[in-house]
């Protein structure tokens, strides 16, 4: 799960720093970025996606630890996470820019030692084509940027229009962490559930991802629960959730790792977390619904 919670750390962090999350700030040297940086260090994951869906895999010369997609990156350096950035690799490593978040803790040290450094986040769809945008224009790939999102929202309208009608409507809980935390309705997750016609159990009040008490689930009886790489069996075992009619409906999406991650990052790869939802709810349509 460390992989999950780091994403999740960075996240909340993001959102209790204050400022406008989402935003883009650019710090550090006072030279300007090239206009195609060949040398960039990614160190969130999404981040590390982004830049490959926009073209420029191969002026990647290291990421964080759990950037693993596409295939490409796996090959390069990792130089930590969000509370543990390698300084002195990166330095080393004599980046163009290094991409960040606010929760990044290495931010300030990096731009002390002369790295310009572009502050990307994105909680919300809004936000993720703000991310998009951005990275078109730090990288010289603006136009690859509008052609992309265009492609994600044509994704998202295809799963809109293959989600079963009996499903439109129904009541979702979605756990990205065991704490557990949920996606809520304002985050991007949540965005696209609603997209697709499911109405979450979890007010907008809560945040994008707040953390729940166990029993709120159970009192707010969802229709649909989806998780990761976790049985009904494992789910029922949790105090009251035995009670739970979608447990006793088999109405439950348990995704694996890889899948989870295209759902839990706020990328480039939106339309196909779209499509995965989508596929979730054409098998739980195949079932039996009351």
């Amino acid at each position: 799960m460390g992989q999950l919670r780091n994403i999740m750390r960075g996240l909340l962090l993001a959102l209790g720093l204050g400022g406008a999350v989402g935003g883009t700030v650019d710090v550090g040297a006072a030279a300007s970025i090239p206009p195609s940086p060949q040398r960039i260090v990614s160190l969130l994951p999404s981040l590390t996606e982004a830049v490959c869906a926009l073209g420029a895999c191969d002026q990647l010369v290291a990421t964080d630890r759990y950037s693993n997609a596409p295939a490409q990156v796996l090959a390069l350096p990792k130089v930590g996470g969000l509370e543990d950035a390698q300084i002195e690799r990166i330095v080393a490593l004599k980046p163009d820019v290094v991409l960040a978040t606010r929760a990044t803790r290495a931010v300030e040290r990096l731009q002390a030692l002369g790295l310009r450094v572009v502050l990307i986040e994105a909680t919300s769809h809004a936000e993720a084509h703000q991310m998009l945008t951005r990275l078109g224009e730090v990288l010289g790939r603006a136009e690859q940027a509008q052609k992309l999102w265009q492609q994600i929202e044509a994704q998202v309208q295809q799963a809109v229009a293959r989600v079963p009608a009996a499903l439109r409507g129904r009541k979702v809980y979605v756990e990205v962490d065991a704490g557990p935390y949920a996606a809520g309705p304002t985050s991007f997750l949540g965005e696209t559930l609603a997209r697709l016609g499911l109405h979450n159990i979890v007010p907008a009040s809560f945040g994008p991802f707040p953390k729940l008490n166990p029993e709120f689930v159970v009192r707010a009886q969802p229709d649909l629960i989806l998780v990761m790489e976790r049985s009904p069996e494992e789910l029922a075992r949790r105090a009251g959730w035995a009670q739970l009619r979608a447990l006793q409906r088999q109405q439950v999406c348990a995704f694996e790792r890889a899948r989870y991650d295209i759902l839990v990052r706020p990328g480039p790869r939106l339309g196909e977390a779209a499509q995965l939802l989508a596929d979730c709810l054409t098998t739980l349509a195949g079932r039996a619904v009351p």
